[in-house]
């Protein structure tokens, strides 16, 4: 099997060029490789590099992420999350390849309490939560060979992520503020990875599976709970932590303003994914756990 993959250099990426090497052939692009076209700018030599490398799968792993940003450069963000997802799903149909792709919570409105399913009604909030949208219906629209993974909360013990960021603050501060009124799981790049090959794997001989699912650890959790267990982890296995416990105040979402609105609610139901491969998806707990055993050690 060959593969290509794009975003090689992301958290999941970085990730998948390990999971997926037991598939078969990999070859990894980032926005700057050469001679093969990474760029998701350029939409001709995204088109030019799935004719020349003929993959059996195409993995795409990038996208515009910095949700803030999306909102004063929308046109950069749709080309990456939307146009240049549409020349691949077309690539890929021209082919016969699978397309994998990763999407996001934020196509829904977050309201309400309840863990979204697939099919629920969509309505994003944000530039990046639309573009992401356009960019499943492009594919849909393609008739392409897919699977699209809608996801959230995800992190990785490679770069900067929300833990790392709370331990920080955690061993300079008194006192700390995070939000307590946004619900959804820590999901590790390391779980996307490895469901990914293994769905890659079903799909192959299965092609019947081609589709949209929902992915991300089990349980739910809030932003303000998740650092307090990250801290209190961090203590417990020896970092000097300067905050109390009882100094991490919760607060709403309203106490950050920030260009992007934010989904209250990000729960995502993954029955679909569980029952069509298979799987059973950790809580997100013991995830968060092994990467921070991971950084703490460094």
């Amino acid at each position: 099997m060959k593969i290509l993959l794009l975003g090689k250099g992301g958290q999941v990426g970085w990730e998948l060029q390990r999971s997926l090497a037991l598939l078969g052939e990999i070859i990894a692009l980032d926005h700057d490789s050469k001679p093969l076209c990474g760029d998701f700018t350029n939409l001709q030599g995204l088109a030019e590099t799935v004719r020349k490398v003929a993959p059996d799968v195409i993995v795409n792993a990038a996208a515009h992420t910095a949700v803030d940003k999306a909102e004063s450069e929308p046109d950069l963000a749709r080309t990456i999350n939307a146009l240049a997802v549409g020349v691949l799903a077309e690539a890929a149909k021209e082919s016969g390849a699978w397309l994998v792709h990763y999407s996001t919570d934020y196509v829904f409105d977050g309201s309400g309490e309840h863990a979204w399913q697939e099919q629920d009604p969509v309505a994003p909030l944000s530039i990046y939560g639309k573009t992401k949208l356009e960019g499943e219906r492009l594919i849909l629209a393609s008739g392409c060979k897919h699977l699209v993974f809608r996801t959230s909360w995800v992190y990785g013990a490679r770069g900067g992520n929300f833990a790392k960021t709370m331990l920080r603050f955690a061993q300079d501060r008194d006192a700390l503020k995070v939000i307590d009124d946004q619900f959804g799981a820590p999901t590790g790049a390391d779980l996307l990875a490895d469901v990914t090959a293994h769905a890659i794997r079903t799909a192959v001989v299965r092609p019947e599976v081609s589709g949209l699912y929902h992915l991300v650890a089990g349980g739910v959790t809030t932003w303000h709970e998740y650092a307090s267990m990250v801290i209190a982890y961090a203590r417990d296995h020896g970092v000097a932590i300067k905050v109390a416990g009882d100094a991490i105040h919760p607060v709403a979402t309203s106490a950050f303003p920030t260009p992007a609105k934010r989904p209250h609610n990000s729960r995502l139901n993954t029955e679909k994914l569980q029952q069509t491969f298979n799987l059973t998806l950790p809580d997100w707990q013991f995830g968060v756990q092994r990467m921070l055993t991971e950084i703490l050690e460094k």
